[in-house]
């Protein structure tokens, strides 16, 4: 059956939907195609004064709320999510998007900076979901979209605890897929390679500050507003996984030729 365009209007109006990390880049970009289909979003992430301006900047304002939080934080994340449980019990659909890569050399990170991409590429996500759970198993059905990364089928340079928190998310999100199974609650993994974000100048180097550089291949990658759009076609399909952008024939490499995968992984040169 051919899916119309009133029927995919059909799928998100009314819905409401939960976006972290909306603040700029791929969030952001969600959040601006959503809207005009009559999606009610909830805009999450720490910089409060810039959600305030993404609201009156898109369609329907004033259907939308702003949720400032930052997922690294558990203390804070547990906090706001308890003081707003109800609102949160409402989520439709949550676009697991918040996130933060990594600049280093496995033995230059520090273990500060370690914790910080597991507090929040892992556990800040795993809290943000649970956060909904409830909600959509009362209803029996629901949608969460979780942003990963190659990285989270293989290892990479200047990436090992970047990608060990990606693998987590897909160690955990899988299981609880299986255990959902009686439900019509999916799981959606999107798998971008490059996009073109500010993610690598906020990338955390050894010592856990921001990288503030530009990576040139970045530039060389899809845009914020494609990355969208996957994401929400996979929502509209409740795809198990998607995988965007060139990158995306290392997975099959490291699946099917791992040897092969092992030697061109050596002559790509990380930055």
């Amino acid at each position: 059956m051919v899916c119309t365009n009133i029927e995919i209007l059909s799928f998100w109006n009314n819905k409401t939907v939960w976006i972290t990390g909306a603040s700029s880049g791929i969030g952001e970009a969600v959040a601006k195609t959503l809207a005009p289909k009559g999606a009610k979003l909830i805009l999450s992430s720490r910089r409060e004064s810039v959600l305030q301006d993404l609201v009156l900047s898109i369609d329907h304002s004033e259907n939308h709320k702003i949720l400032p939080l930052d997922v690294s934080n558990s203390a804070e994340l547990t906090s706001v999510i308890q003081e707003h449980q109800s609102l949160l019990n409402s989520v439709d659909v949550l676009i697991n998007n918040a996130g933060i890569s990594q600049r280093s050399l496995t033995w230059d990170a520090s273990p500060e900076s370690e914790r910080q991409l597991m507090e929040t590429n892992y556990f800040g996500a795993v809290t943000v979901a649970r956060a909904v759970l409830p909600g959509m198993m009362e209803r029996q059905q629901g949608n969460i979209v979780i942003l990963s990364s190659p990285a989270g089928k293989f290892g990479f340079p200047l990436r090992s605890s970047y990608a060990a928190s990606k693998h987590a998310l897909h160690g955990y999100f899988e299981s609880l897929r299986a255990e959902l199974k009686e439900t019509d609650i999916r799981i959606s993994f999107l798998l971008p390679g490059r996009v073109q974000t500010e993610i690598g100048h906020n990338a955390l180097t050894g010592d856990g500050t921001p990288a503030n550089s530009m990576d040139e291949r970045l530039a060389r990658g899809i845009t914020a507003e494609e990355c969208a759009l996957a994401i929400i076609k996979a929502a509209e399909k409740g795809s198990a996984e998607v995988y965007l952008g060139r990158e995306q024939v290392l997975i099959y490499l490291h699946r099917y030729a791992p040897w092969l995968f092992r030697i061109v992984v050596k002559r790509i040169k990380p930055n």
